[in-house]
C-alpha cells in the first residue's frame, strides 16, 4: 500500500514539541550525521524525530540486497512492487504529525516496517496497516526483533482504517489518494493529524495535514508537492476511477 514517497519541492514545517515515549530500539549501526544536515534543509528539527531516527536501524527491515544503500537518504525497494521512503521524507511526515508522548498512532501502508519503527518510538500505542500481507508479516517479524511490543500490524484495506483502536492523534498514510478516505477522518481523535498525499491526479499530489475540529470539521493544509504509489483496495480504486486518475 506504499510507498515512493519522493518529494518534489519539501518545504520546512514547524518543529513538534519534545518529550519522551515509546521502548527503547537497539540499533546495531548509527545513522550517519549527513542526515541531520539533510534533515536541517527541508526543515526537520524535532529533537524527538531526529533521535527516533538515530535509534532505529534502517537497514534491519531491508532485504539483504538493499541493506548496503540503508544509510542513502533516497527510497529503496521492498519487494512486490513497493519501496521505502527516503528517511528525510519520513522524518518530514513524522514531525507534521506532531506525535504527544500519549499518542495513539494508525499508519495505513506498512511496508517493510520502518515509518512504523520510528512511530512506536514516539507513541506509546500503534497501529499499522498493509494491503499486502507478506510485507504486514514480514514487518511484524522486525519489529518483534528488535523488541517493539508496543506495534500492533495487520494485513487489510488501510482505506477503511482501525476503528477498533479508534479515536487516533496521528494518522499516517503512506499512499497517494484520489481523495481522503471518510473512515480515517471519522477515526481521528479531536485535535488529532491525519497525513495523507492526496491530488487530482497521480502526478500531482500534495503531501496535506489535516486538524480535526471540536466541531467535528477538519482544517487542512498543504505541506509540500510529492510522488506515491497509489493507495490500493476496493474502495481507493473506486476513488480514484471516479477522479478520473
Amino acid at each position: 500500500m506504499n510507498r515512493l514517497g519522493l518529494a518534489l519541492g519539501l518545504m520546512p514545517v514547524t518543529a513538534a514539541t519534545t518529550a519522551e515515549a515509546g521502548p527503547p530500539a537497539k540499533a546495531t549501526v548509527q545513522a550517519p550525521r549527513q542526515w541531520r544536515a539533510a534533515f536541517e534543509r527541508i526543515g526537520v528539527t524535532d529533537e524527538r524525530v531526529l533521535a527516533a531516527v538515530e535509534a532505529v536501524p534502517r537497514e534491519a527491515f531491508l532485504e539483504p540486497d538493499m541493506r548496503p544503500f540503508a544509510w542513502e537518504d533516497r527510497p529503496l525497494s521492498i519487494g512486490y512492487g513497493q519501496t521505502t521512503s527516503q528517511p528525510s521524507l519520513i522524518a518530514f511526515t513524522l514531525q507534521a504529525a506532531r506525535p504527544g508522548p500519549k499518542c495513539r498512532a494508525l499508519e495505513v501502508g506498512t511496508g517493510c516496517g520502518y515509518q512504523t519503527a520510528l512511530l512506536a518510538k514516539l507513541c506509546p500505542e500503534v497501529y499499522s496497516i498493509d494491503i499486502v500481507a507478506p510485507l504486514a508479516e514480514r514487518a511484524k517479524r522486525s519489529l518483534a526483533k528488535l523488541g517493539f511490543t508496543n506495534a500492533s500490524v495487520k494485513a487489510g484495506d488501510g482505506y477503511l482504517g482501525w476503528p477498533e483502536a479508534a479515536p487516533f492523534d496521528v494518522i499516517i498514510v503512506a499512499a497517494g489518494a484520489a481523495r481522503v478516505p471518510q473512515p480515517l477522518i471519522d477515526q481521528l481523535a479531536v485535535g488529532g493529524r491525519l497525513i495523507i498525499p492526496v491530488g487530482e491526479t497521480s502526478a500531482e499530489l500534495s503531501l496535506d495535514v489535516l486538524t480535526k475540529q471540536k466541531d467535528g470539521t477538519v482544517r487542512r493544509e498543504q505541506l509540500l508537492p510529492v510522488r506515491f504509489v497509489p493507495l490500493t483496495g476496493s474502495h481507493a480504486d473506486r476513488d480514484r476511477a471516479d477522479a478520473g486518475w
